[in-house]
């Protein structure tokens, strides 16, 4: 099965996702980020954080990109 990696850009800054995730494809792997994102903004408005502006990039083994998934579009504020 193939590795995907879910880097984050938070304000500029690059957080990468060293461990990935094994998913059959990259339909998959699109999906995962969605809902993890809305996980993470459900997580941050709990907290009174600021809950925008982030991004998954989503990237295979060799470094391709197969994605970008916009915190606020997963939410469905875009």
């Amino acid at each position: 099965m193939p590795k995907y990696f879910f880097h984050v850009r938070r304000h500029g800054a690059f957080e990468e996702d060293l461990e990935g995730t094994d998913l059959a494809s990259p339909e998959h792997a699109l999906k995962e980020a969605i809902a993890a994102a809305r996980e993470i903004v459900a997580e941050r408005i709990r907290m009174g954080q600021p809950a925008n502006g982030d991004t998954f990039e989503i990237m295979t083994e060799d470094g391709t990109l197969v994605a970008t998934v916009s915190f606020r579009t997963a939410v469905g504020l875009d």
